[in-house]
């Protein structure tokens, strides 16, 4: 695909690129998370599965710095994300990429505009703005989008412009916040063989909060190919692991705790009334 090996993204030498230890947040209604402790290692897929209402975009928005804990701590690149100043925050955000649920575009900028929102944050050069709004669009296949609103675009196509929003500060995080709620099966696969692309070609950490437990399984056991230009099948050596899968782990929410941890496997192999309920 076009403009595949022109983005550079870069990495800290920690091995866990988010951490979180005995986080607690609660609202009036009670509290959400009790005590939740999980890790994501450098260049993982981690996908949250939990029922509505179990924490899981909180999650997200603690990592992003976007909601403080209760108690607890989060760190996130080597960096004590609970303790942050807001000032600190701002800074740090630019390394974070973060898809929100049905995209969030801002509905009267245009397509471009809204890609280069962060980089005017950011204070980036008016001369290179344009060639990297430009490069974000061509990797999810929307530069003929530029001019266009929100709401000339299908569902679909928005939410691909909110991932060319994610990643046009090339990110080592990503976070994704249910991408494909709402959209028919194809779409969804579009949407899957970006995340996989990101993942797989330049090596992006990512948390991804979902309901479809058919999108982690995706993430797991396939991957793209960049020679190929196209999703494969991660393929088998013998008795062993796949050879060239990406590590991902699921983490299952319920009751404001961390339910089950494990592999895609597992749950399918479970007789769990609760793990069963996401296969349907």
């Amino acid at each position: 695909m076009a403009g595949d090996r022109s983005f550079s993204f870069s990495f800290g030498e920690a091995s866990s690129a988010i951490a979180f230890e005995d986080v607690r947040i609660g609202f009036d209604e009670g509290e959400i998370l009790r005590g939740v402790s999980f890790c994501v290692r450098e260049r993982e897929t981690v996908v949250l599965l939990g029922e509505t209402g179990t924490g899981k975009t909180l999650t997200l928005k603690m990592a992003a710095g976007l909601l403080r804990p209760d108690s607890g701590n989060i760190e996130v690149l080597g960096q004590k994300v609970s303790e942050m100043s807001e000032k600190e925050l701002l800074a740090f955000r630019r390394k974070i990429g973060f898809m929100f649920q049905e995209g969030a575009l801002f509905d009267s900028m245009t397509v471009a505009d809204n890609v280069a929102y962060r980089l005017h944050e950011d204070a980036i050069a008016a001369d290179e703005i344009v060639p990297r709004v430009e490069e974000a669009l061509r990797f999810v296949e929307l530069e003929h989008t530029t001019d266009l609103l929100p709401s000339e675009l299908s569902g679909g196509m928005r939410r691909r412009v909110s991932i060319a929003r994610a990643l046009v500060t090339r990110p080592p995080i990503v976070l994704y916040d249910s991408p494909t709620a709402g959209l028919d099966p194809v779409t969804s696969q579009t949407i899957i063989t970006l995340i996989l692309r990101l993942r797989d070609v330049f090596g992006v950490t990512a948390l991804l909060a979902t309901h479809r437990l058919q999108d982690g399984f995706a993430l797991a056991n396939f991957h793209f190919d960049p020679h190929a230009e196209r999703v494969v099948a991660n393929s088998q050596n013998g008795n062993g692991p796949a050879a060239n899968a990406a590590r991902t782990r699921f983490l299952v929410y319920r009751d404001g705790e961390i339910y089950f941890e494990g592999e895609p496997e597992e749950i399918l192999s479970s007789k769990d009334p609760y793990l069963k309920r996401f296969l349907v």
